[in-house]
């Protein structure tokens, strides 16, 4: 019997998908669920997210946006196209997503410049140490695991509560309401095109996932995919209780006395 893998059913069904998959995807289910509905998403819906918790949200997740690209460059490194099963398949999904992701960094510049921290502050602004992990880890894993395990971290898990927690802030209007209608539609492109429900990017990962790793891997392989996904949420949940903590709005410009940063002058 083959334990090679070919989904039949629809994508966005896990009951297409292998047992072993549809565990571990139940079993990581808590994890992400306390990412995609973190209380500073909340906040951001109802438009009650404060300016030095936002700022450094911006700065601090930023890295993260800016290096995608990279982290899907080095999974292509591991690519040996037409010698392995759902090798060709990653090597498409990978190159065309690299394309749709430097689009996704110009989208997060607006999205910020709307809310107040500019580019000068996004790109050179320091933020909470533990904002950093997040970067770390992708970078970690992308370079350093086998392309199932680096594409569950990013692809499945990273890519997939994005779209959750997007979709939880664009759920009302009242945060898309907060912006200057001039910027409004700018500010907002970055979460709508994450918020769709249908976006299939993290189905068409785990669907190659589970062709790279077949229907009956062994232990040791479940465990390091399982690990990888579960890291990339709890490195999530870091970053976002240290951008939820902060008391300070990240800035590197200085202002002349008595002027705020403009985060600061946000209204409420």
């Amino acid at each position: 019997m083959s334990d090679s893998f070919t989904r039949s059913g629809e994508l966005t069904d896990i009951a297409s998908y292998p047992s072993w998959a549809q565990d571990i995807v139940a079993e990581c289910a808590p994890a992400r669920r306390r990412v995609a509905a973190h209380e500073i998403f909340l906040l951001m819906r109802d438009a009650k997210v404060s300016p030095a918790p936002l700022g450094t949200f911006f700065v601090g997740v930023w890295p993260v946006i800016e290096q995608f690209p990279q982290y899907m460059a080095m999974s292509l490194l591991k690519v040996q196209c037409g010698r392995a099963r759902g090798h060709d398949q990653a090597r498409r999904y990978l190159i065309h997503n690299i394309r749709v992701e430097l689009n996704h960094a110009d989208q997060w510049l607006e999205w910020a410049s709307a809310s107040g921290v500019s580019r000068d502050d996004l790109l050179h602004a320091s933020a909470p140490a533990e904002t950093t992990a997040l970067s770390h880890w992708c970078w970690h894993t992308c370079e350093r695991d086998a392309l199932a395990a680096a594409m569950a971290a990013t692809n499945y898990a990273i890519e997939g509560v994005t779209g959750d927690w997007s979709a939880l802030v664009c759920s009302r209007d009242t945060y898309e309401n907060s912006f200057e209608p001039a910027s409004r539609a700018k500010a907002m492109k970055w979460l709508k095109l994450h918020a769709k429900y249908d976006d299939t990017h993290p189905w068409q990962a785990l669907d190659i996932i589970c062709t790279l790793v077949g229907t009956n891997p062994n232990r040791g392989y479940l465990d390091l995919i399982r690990s990888r996904i579960m890291s990339s949420y709890d490195y999530m949940r870091l970053t976002l209780d240290a951008c939820l903590a902060a008391t300070a709005v990240p800035g590197r410009v200085r202002y002349a006395a008595g002027e705020s940063h403009p985060l600061e002058r946000l209204r409420d």
